[in-house]
């Protein structure tokens, strides 16, 4: 089989760009497609002649002859009955695909979509020659990604956030006072609630003497700006939004009972002892400031890739291909699909549940998408840029990692992908992209949501093997952290 591979100028099938009629809309839509080439395939007598024998093997397990078995037909008999056009005729139905993967494999060709494919010889007899016209993914050229800064949340919290943090211990043991003022903020107020839809209550909303937290959000946010300022015998009647149904109207009516304010114990030793884990108030900050470090830099971490990706996307300026955005559409559906099976439920049920609708969800879906393709493409241009390669042992370690999901052996997956899959490029494509995400996220410059610059060494885990027994571990402020990560960060570097 032999194979010759030409590009195909824009103008000469407007690849560039098309407009074409929208359905929905009545007018135009411009859609973006990717370069195209055109693959020109020629497949031999000899070779073809197996397609036709495997034509007539199929054929027989169809028909019936008089003396044979269905399926035990030999060819010559078959030919002399129905000749040997229509075994020619199922052959190339049959085999051209299959001849145009090989092709596609054997050129090591990017397709993003469906092949044109057209037979130019062959039909009758002789040497069979077909033209596969397909669109290849753009490649382009990403720049600023030298000097990308990535937001991620501060690693080390603030004294304010800290004593929020101990706050929320000490409401547990708050007390509730009636106050003569009007409501604020923060209060909690005894109502009678009822809320109805057409005179029906809804059930969840229909209570007598209700303790509810001003500014909460526990209902909906007209609840809360509605009780703000009220006072004890006060009565409100109003409406809102269904937080869930659309063109839904909620009618409220509430009685105020009282206001009562929060006040929160005194944080003295004491009372740390009787309510935590903690003797003193210095071991419950310090313990506290520890914690809420934690939790951030796993969640730093776990923001990086993901927020470095965003960045890179935003740089991409040229236009994606629609084949590429649909390719991304229906994975993400289907991994989404995956994941609510397992779950037993449907997209359609999820959608109800989460109060989407099908026209918003295909938005945030496309979108989705776009900033997938986008990513794809700035990622296979660094790796061009920054010379990314992919050496036998990451591409050996790959396969058996992937050995080990499909419960195969690395020689049998290898000789799936290589003859009758994609090839390895595609693999080894992936694989090298992975490591320029990994490259970026190392030189990115990570700054907080007021851009103030992110040491990286603050998002190393720290060694808490001596923390129980550490007197420094005790140390009640944020300062303190900070100074027991810089005498690590000579260990930090090294790891």
């Amino acid at each position: 089989m032999k194979t010759t591979v030409t590009e195909v100028e824009p103008d000469d099938l407007a690849a560039a760009s098309e407009t074409e009629e929208s359905d929905d809309a009545g007018g135009a839509e411009e859609r973006t497609f990717g370069p195209k080439i055109k693959l020109t395939v020629e497949v031999d007598e000899e070779t073809f002649d197996d397609a036709i024998d495997q034509a007539f093997r199929k054929i027989a397990k169809e028909i019936k002859i008089p003396g044979f078995r269905k399926g035990k037909v030999p060819r010559t008999v078959l030919e002399s009955h129905i000749g040997s056009e229509y075994a020619r005729g199922q052959a190339l139905e049959d085999a051209i695909p299959g001849y145009y993967a090989d092709a596609v494999r054997a050129e090591a060709v990017d397709v993003i979509a469906a092949p044109e494919l057209s037979l130019t010889s062959g039909e009758d007899s002789g040497l069979v020659c077909f033209e596969a016209v397909v669109e290849t993914r753009p490649r382009i050229r990403i720049r600023g990604y030298q000097d990308l800064k990535v937001e991620i949340s501060n690693p080390t919290p603030s004294d304010e956030e800290v004593q929020e943090q101990i706050d929320a211990q000490r409401r547990q043991s708050a007390e509730l006072i009636d106050v003569e003022r009007p409501a604020a903020s923060g209060d909690q107020v005894s109502i009678d609630i009822q809320g109805t839809v057409d005179g029906e209550s809804l059930p969840g909303l229909t209570a007598d003497d209700y303790l509810y937290s001003v500014g909460s959000g526990g209902i909906v946010k007209e609840v809360d700006s509605q009780l703000e300022g009220v006072s004890a015998g006060d009565e409100l009647s109003f409406n809102a939004d269904h937080p869930v149904q659309q063109d839904v109207t909620i009618d409220f009516e509430i009685k105020v009972h009282a206001v009562k304010e929060e006040v929160l114990p005194e944080l003295t030793d004491e009372w740390v002892e009787e309510n935590t884990d903690h003797e003193t108030v210095e071991e419950l900050q310090s313990e506290t400031i520890q914690r809420m470090r934690m939790m951030r830099i796993f969640q730093a971490n776990a923001a990086m890739r993901e927020n470095t990706a965003t960045a890179l996307a935003e740089l991409v300026e040229e236009d994606i291909p629609d084949s590429m955005v649909n390719g991304e559409m229906s994975e993400q559906l289907q991994q989404l699909a995956m994941r609510l099976q397992g779950q037993g439920m449907n997209i359609e049920t999820w959608m109800q549940m989460t109060g989407q609708d099908p026209e918003s969800f295909t938005v945030e879906l496309r979108d989705a998408a776009e900033r997938s393709a986008k990513v794809d493409l700035a990622l296979r241009s660094i790796v061009d840029r920054e010379w990314i390669e992919v050496d036998d042992d990451e591409l050996e370690e790959e396969l058996e990692r992937m050995s080990e999901q499909f419960e195969t052996s690395v020689h049998e997956l290898r000789h799936q992908i290589e003859d009758h899959g994609d090839g390895l490029g595609p693999l080894m494509a992936e694989i090298s992209k992975r490591k320029a995400l990994e490259w970026l996220v190392a030189e990115v410059e990570l700054i907080d949501s007021e851009g103030n610059i992110i040491n990286r060494d603050d998002l190393e885990l720290p060694d808490l093997s001596d923390s129980n027994n550490s007197e420094e571990d005790h140390d009640g402020t944020v300062d303190s952290a900070e100074t027991e990560n810089e005498e690590h960060s000579e260990e930090d570097d090294e790891q």
